[in-house]
Parts: C-alpha cells; sequence; structure tokens
C-alpha cells in the first residue's frame, strides 16, 4: 500500500506506536531508521519507492539514512517522487553497478548519494552512469566528516560529482538542487521554487534583533 496507508497501520498498531520516538512523524523515515522499534519489520519496506521515481537517493549504509532524510523530505515538499535505498559501495558492490547502469533507463534524472569515512559511493556511481550524480558528505565520528568531503569532492577529471556540504545542509541543498534541475523543463516546479526562495527571504526580512542585554 501507500505510505499514508503504512501510516494509519502503524498508529493503529499499540506496540508499534508505542515505541516511536517522539517527533517521528515521517513514516518513511521511521521505516528506515528504527530497525528495533518492535514489530515494525512486518509493516516497513526494506526500501522506498514511489511510483516513477525522478530521484533517487541512496546511501553506503541505514545509519547514513539521519542526514540523508533531509534530502527525502524536501522532495517531499516539492511533491518530487523519488526511491530510496542502502547501496554499499564495498559491501554490495554489484548492487551498485546494477543500480547506476539501470538508472536512465528507469527514468531517474538525478542521484542523491550519501556516505561516510571512505565514502566512495558517489564517484563510484557516477563511473557507471550518466545521470548527474550529487553527493552528500555523512558526518563521520573519526574525522568529523571531513573524510567523508574529501573522498567525494576530490574526483578525477571526466567523472564529475557534485558535491555538498557535510551532514543535514548538504543533504537538504543537494535535494534543492535536484529539485532546481527538474524545474528547468517543469513550469509547477519553478513556481514552487521560487516560492520557497521568496519564503526564505521574508524570514529573514521579517527577523529582528533582541535588545542588548546590560
Amino acid at each position: 500500500g501507500s505510505v499514508a496507508q503504512l501510516g494509519e497501520r502503524l498508529v493503529r498498531n499499540e506496540e508499534v506506536a508505542g515505541s516511536i520516538p517522539a517527533g517521528s512523524t515521517n513514516i518513511s523515515s521511521l521505516c528506515l531508521s528504527r530497525p528495533t522499534v518492535p514489530l515494525l519489520s512486518h509493516f516497513c519496506p526494506t526500501e522506498i519507492h514511489m511510483a516513477s521515481p525522478l530521484i533517487g537517493v541512496v546511501m553506503g549504509s541505514q545509519s547514513d539514512w539521519e542526514t540523508m532524510e533531509r534530502a527525502a523530505l524536501i522532495l517531499e515538499q516539492f511533491k518530487v517522487p523519488y526511491e530510496a535505498k542502502i547501496v554499499s559501495a564495498h559491501r554490495t558492490p554489484g548492487l551498485l553497478i546494477d543500480y547506476a547502469s539501470d538508472a536512465h533507463s528507469r527514468g531517474l534524472k538525478a542521484i542523491i548519494a550519501g556516505a561516510g569515512g571512505a565514502a566512495h559511493l558517489p564517484g563510484m556511481l557516477a563511473a557507471q552512469t550518466a545521470v548527474p550524480v550529487l553527493g552528500v558528505p555523512v558526518q563521520s565520528r573519526a574525522l568529523n566528516g571531513i573524510d567523508s568531503l574529501l573522498s567525494i569532492v576530490q574526483m578525477p577529471a571526466g567523472v564529475p560529482v557534485a558535491t555538498f556540504a557535510i551532514g543535514a545542509a548538504g543533504a537538504t541543498n543537494a535535494a534543492l538542487f535536484a529539485v532546481a534541475l527538474l524545474a528547468s523543463s517543469d513550469a509547477r516546479l519553478e513556481q514552487e521554487l521560487d516560492a520557497f526562495r521568496r519564503e526564505q527571504r521574508d524570514r529573514v526580512l521579517a527577523d529582528s534583533l533582541p535588545p542588548v542585554n546590560r
């Protein structure tokens, strides 16, 4: 069924609903990031797949979803159909090759790829497809995401990966960039993206500084 129907089933199940952390309102997020919730495996798919997805959101491991969820939320806000999937460059290289090789024929217009540490996922995807790859460095424990950033951004000439900021800001901006790519040939998205920018501007203009504490 749909994500909405899934949410209704989750809410009706008391054992599942009682285990949902406060603030977890996005069912797609809950399914990917809360594998220990009792009975959740009976309700949740192993990946998120909307009808005729235009954007792929992939990550190297389940722990990356905390960051990559930000991209999914932006795509949902703009009503852009997407799919989300765990694809590990090191642990599932065959899956990575299949995913990248089929991306164009399946209608994907961009792939948002997040990875941390030795973050080879975006670059390896870009090596296998001409579909634009938007790389999101996931913040790592050892080097705070600097390793992820350098692994993604230092691509050799001829195999480009558009690289964004470390962490949640990067995932958000990668999704907005993907929306902008689609908006070049989609009047609805162009109008909604313009409205989004105006709202950001208006919020800043409406801000005021608090009085000086003496």
